[in-house]
């Protein structure tokens, strides 16, 4: 659908936070794709700027409309309270069920025809969700319908998100050894520590980083870990027995572990492509991590009575193909181990069994990539499904 009010479609994602780095990431990248790739004029309204601004530094605090990449930016605890037809994008976004303004949605009810409303929901291997997909569900009062949109791993999904490039900067990065070098050299990584296998770490606090710190001293070979700042802090600063800041480093027995400046999203797919392994959480991370195409670990984002126990298994049912390791190792890091299970060996023995099952986790890692990409990519699935929903309006306005 084509707004009377400009050439150029138009969108409004509405973004809330709650998982910090991942909502703010899916939808920051999404906004950034959609203008780029597609030249839709974005509009994303976020009630959080500070998180906004560690992934993109030219975000300005507590501004109520900016143009940050193409992108403009409402902030979302400024919402006027009164909006027009005009005002109403060709389509609206609602994140993960975030319930956009009532006086939005009454404008939305005027426009002929009405906008496509989507709810873009969480990712979840689920396959409830294949049932759930661009399904409708009519607003009880006004005369719209929003469509659930999944994104996902399987054909009757929506997919996952990746910009047309990705794999492409990927392949050449990962080609150009001078490029991987002086990368590294910006992060402060020397080449002793370059040299060694090199995880990158990103979890929620309640991970088990100490232990795992334990096992990887004792490791038969060298480790650099590199850390973002602001993660897993109380177990950093334990290990390095001073304020985390970006530069702190220290090696115990086999570990180095370096805490490296927040970095911006390009440069966190950087991070991803140059590690052997790599912790990653949440949801962007995770998805960056799968099309990184080396070995990873997942912390899920917790959620009530651990249903996301039940998402990681559902994830891992399709992933791990027959790594046993994979799965004791993913399992032990989000506990989601029953006590009586009778595992006795801990992260020393977690550890040694995923490193001898490198090979077969590092070849199922590019083979899931390749599967991931026959389901199409989620921005094109979800705009081709959104110009059938315009199609429709058209044709039977409300």
């Amino acid at each position: 659908m084509y707004s009377e009010k400009s050439e150029r479609r138009s969108l409004a994602l509405f973004c809330k936070v709650v998982d910090n780095y991942g909502d703010v990431g899916i939808c920051w990248r999404l906004s950034q794709q959609l203008s780029r790739e597609h030249d839709i004029a974005v509009t994303l309204w976020i009630d959080d700027l500070n998180t906004l601004q560690r992934l993109w530094p030219e975000t300005v605090i507590n501004t109520e409309m900016q143009v940050l990449a193409g992108v403009t930016v409402r902030y979302w605890q400024s919402t006027p309270h009164v909006f027009h037809p005009n005002d109403i994008a060709d389509i609206v976004i609602e994140f993960f069920g975030c319930e956009i303004p009532e006086a939005y949605v009454a404008a939305m009810a005027q426009c002929t025809p009405p906008p496509v409303w989507l709810n873009l929901e969480g990712l979840t291997a689920e396959e409830w969700v294949e049932g759930c997909h661009t399904l409708p569900s009519p607003h009880p009062r006004f005369p719209l319908t929003k469509y659930f949109f999944f994104p996902g791993f399987a054909a009757r999904t929506g997919g996952l998100i990746r910009e047309k490039s990705l794999l492409e900067r990927r392949r050449l990065f990962e080609a150009n050894r001078t490029d991987r070098e002086s990368f590294l050299r910006q992060l402060g990584v020397i080449p002793v520590e370059a040299q060694a296998k090199m995880i990158s770490l990103f979890c929620y606090p309640h991970a088990p980083v100490t232990a795992l710190f334990e096992a990887w001293q004792d490791a038969d070979s060298a480790i650099t870990c590199l850390v973002p700042e602001g993660v897993a802090v109380d177990a950093i600063q334990a290990f390095l027995g001073a304020p985390v800041e970006p530069g702190a480093v220290r090696t115990r027995g086999a570990l180095t572990v370096r805490v490296l400046p927040f970095v911006a999203q390009p440069d966190y797919d950087k991070l991803l492509w140059v590690c052997d392994v790599n912790f990653v959480r949440g949801e962007d991370s995770f998805v960056r991590a799968q099309w990184a195409r080396k070995p990873f670990l997942w912390h899920i984002y917790p959620q009530d009575k651990n249903l996301h126990h039940v998402k990681l298994r559902a994830f891992l049912q399709r992933y791990a193909d027959d790594s046993r390791a994979l799965v004791d190792a993913s399992l032990h890091w989000n506990d989601a181990v029953p006590p009586t299970t009778g595992q006795t060996d801990g992260w020393p023995g977690l550890w040694r069994r995923f490193e001898l099952d490198a090979l077969k986790i590092t070849n199922r890692s590019a083979s899931w990539t390749v599967q991931m990409q026959a389901h199409g990519e989620m921005t094109m699935n979800m705009l081709k499904f959104a110009a059938a929903v315009a199609s429709k309006n058209t044709e039977n306005p409300l």
